[in-house]
């Protein structure tokens, strides 16, 4: 190396260690992320003619800990609800339909649930009872309305010659809202159509929505209960129309047992519709 160029070389040199700059790597590129790295030497800017230069090697990277894989992104609503409609309008029977709602993971309602909660009864009755989701009992056990609500729609059926061999009783939603909360109408919409499509499986005569939420969703009213109970609508199943009536759901009449003078009266006129058919 000549004069000029050893003094340039020192020069900057100097700048660097001025700058801060206390090492130098290889100038072969080296992956240190890799768990067997080799040795990288380092050298020491400082080093001097009357200093040589101090060449010791870096430790290779400590191994690092595997990447986890990151949490499965809840399935956006919109496609929950068209995979939905999918799958429902593939069940041929009452038997795949259940299989299929065991299966589907649309729903996040289903990863806090105990077990699936589809129906009882008798599919093959002339009547149908839907409410809107099942409670902490139901959850347990795996059927709707067997808590202190269901007691009392078995003796309300019973009051006009019912019961769970001659009804069929389901919800819109099939598992249990965590803490018996509300159900999102997200939640509702998701599981609309396999609801939709048990009623049309199961094919009755009459059907019979228990509550404000189960009348609003599956007849598309817009009034509250006391406004829609009583009143009789055409119900299209998809197959063929049939009528449907709203009326309280029990665990509000358990609450407010004045109102179990109206919905007596919408049990007999269940009662009379069966008989006219």
């Amino acid at each position: 190396m000549t004069p000029d160029r050893a003094s340039a070389a020192r020069e900057l040199l100097d700048f660097y260690a001025e700058a801060g700059v206390h090492a130098l790597v290889g100038e072969t590129p080296a992956d240190r992320l890799a768990s067997a790295q080799p040795e990288v030497p380092v050298v020491d800017v400082n080093a001097t003619p009357d200093r040589p230069p101090l060449v010791r090697s870096q430790a290779a990277a400590p191994e690092l800990a595997p990447v986890t894989a990151a949490p499965s992104v809840p399935t956006a609503p919109d496609i929950a609800v068209m995979a939905a409609r999918e799958a429902a309008r593939s069940a041929a029977s009452l038997d795949d339909l259940r299989t299929m709602l065991a299966k589907f993971e649309g729903c996040a309602l289903r990863t806090t649930a105990k077990q699936l909660v589809f129906a009882d009864g008798n599919p093959q009755a002339r009547v149908m009872f839907v409410g809107e989701a099942p409670g902490r009992e139901e959850d347990l056990e795996g059927l709707p309305f067997v808590g202190r609500s269901g007691k009392l729609l078995d003796l309300m059926m019973a009051a006009i010659g019912l019961d769970r061999t001659s009804a069929y009783i389901a919800n819109i939603i099939p598992w249990r809202p965590p803490g018996n909360r509300t159900p999102t109408p997200q939640e509702s919409q998701i599981c609309l159509p396999f609801i939709l499509r048990q009623i049309e499986l199961a094919n009755p005569d009459i059907l019979v929505c228990l509550g404000g939420p189960a009348s609003q969703t599956l007849l598309g009213v817009k009034e509250g209960i006391k406004r829609t109970r009583g009143r009789w609508f055409n119900f299209h199943t998809g197959t063929r129309e049939i009528r449907a009536i709203a009326t309280f759901h029990p665990a509000y009449l358990l609450r407010s047992p004045l109102e179990k003078r109206f919905a007596w009266r919408d049990f007999l006129a269940v009662k009379k519709a069966l008989k006219a058919a």
